[in-house]
């Protein structure tokens, strides 16, 4: 962050282009055209609502993916990361399914987004290269979908509405990576801004940038390195039973109902356990977005805090996503002075906690959290520092 963080604070990596389109020249043969860049995103609130018609509250970090193109005079397009030796390749012309290598679908399926939503790219080289933390919850995958969606489209940002190269973007990992995931990642990757904060209202569409760039504030992203196996099941289960509770409820999505209709239901057992503990987190959690929003724009961080911890709380407790390392990371940060808040951010089972601190503080912070983590752990808690950061744009 600006304004005062300290030398010794582990800072956000930036992806060097230069080196990227060396990559690229040494791999292809040629000089690329250009080079378009997505960040990753954290979520300041507003956890687990996005498929429940609900609000968000992301910023795009300053980690993100660059994806390196260039063009050919065939319908191929070839696709290589830097971090690994398996390329894929694709034929415009011809139907375009999921292949075998895994990171490459999220690219396979926006080429097939694309070609679905009536444009005709061309074919093309991309080679892509990130620093955003692979399944740390900081949206890798949607980095990655929206720098290939604008390398495919010849690097012009606004080739099409923010909004539907989101969508193809979202059913590209759900059809390709087989993830049902929300709106918000893709959305923040392509509207971020600097200094805002985003308010996605996840039903309409509708956005409201918020003011998040307080010099005297810190936000450290602490990743705890691990993923634990029950986030796959566990997230199609959960989304489930939010479904089935809004069903129960007699509304369309939990978006609709209300904590006292919620209590009511578990009550008289209209609703089973887990569907009663579901329904009161993301009913909870959508007040408690709206709330942060209104705490931000009144410079109020002592009560942003508090409704970071009381979301990290609900959904350790309720929505049980939560793990001991990110409960240990919340409770080693809120233990130290200036900070306001701290939470588990993203879908949980591990990944990343973020870390409302005064910015003087921020350096002395990140020591005790990952000292405290490695004597309960016996691991590295990497941490870094960001600010809202800018969504997808041209940087070659």
């Amino acid at each position: 962050m600006t304004g005062g963080v300290g030398a010794d604070t582990v800072r956000a990596m930036t992806v060097d282009v230069d080196t990227c389109r060396e990559h690229f020249i040494e791999h292809f043969g040629y000089d690329p055209d250009g080079a378009v860049a997505a960040p990753g995103r954290v979520n300041l609130i507003g956890e687990h609502t996005d498929y429940n018609d609900g609000f968000v509250l992301p910023i795009a970090i300053e980690r993100e993916t660059v994806a390196v193109f260039g063009p050919r005079d065939d319908s191929i397009v070839q696709f290589v990361s830097t971090s690994t030796d398996e390329p894929d390749e694709i034929d415009l012309d011809a139907p375009i399914a999921p292949g075998e290598l895994t990171w490459a679908n999220y690219c396979r399926g926006v080429a097939a987004g694309l070609v679905g939503w009536g444009l005709r790219p061309h074919g093309c080289d991309v080679l892509v290269s990130s620093d955003v933390p692979l399944g740390g919850g900081l949206s890798s995958s949607a980095s990655l979908e929206v720098a290939v969606a604008l390398a495919l489209l010849n690097g012009e940002v606004d080739a099409m509405p923010p909004g539907e190269l989101a969508k193809i973007c979202q059913t590209a990992e759900h059809e390709f990576a087989g993830t049902p995931c929300g709106i918000m990642d893709q959305s923040i990757a392509i509207m971020g801004q600097a200094g805002r904060a985003l308010l996605l209202d996840c039903r309409t569409g509708e956005t409201r940038q918020v003011h998040f760039d307080n010099p005297d504030l810190v936000l450290l992203v602490a990743d705890t390195e691990v993923k634990h196996e029950l986030s796959e099941g566990g997230y199609a289960a959960r989304r489930q039973q939010c479904y089935d509770a809004a069903a129960k409820l007699g509304v369309a999505m939990l978006r609709d109902a209300d904590a006292e209709s919620v209590a009511a239901a578990g009550t008289d057992g209209t609703l089973t356990d887990k569907e009663l503990m579901r329904a009161r987190h993301v009913v909870g959690e959508i007040a408690r977005t709206l709330a942060a929003v209104d705490a931000l724009e009144a410079g109020d961080y002592h009560r942003f805090g508090e409704l970071m911890v009381a979301s990290h709380e609900s959904l350790r407790d309720d929505y049980e996503v939560s793990c001991d390392e990110l409960d240990a990371i919340v409770e080693l940060a809120c233990a130290c002075e200036g900070v306001y808040g701290a939470r588990m951010t993203g879908g949980g089972f591990g990944g990343c906690a973020i870390i409302l601190a005064t910015a003087g503080a921020a350096d002395r912070v990140s020591e005790t959290v990952a000292a405290g983590y490695g004597e309960r752990f016996g691991s590295a808690c990497p941490i870094f520092a960001t600010r809202a950061a800018g969504g997808a744009r041209r940087v070659l």
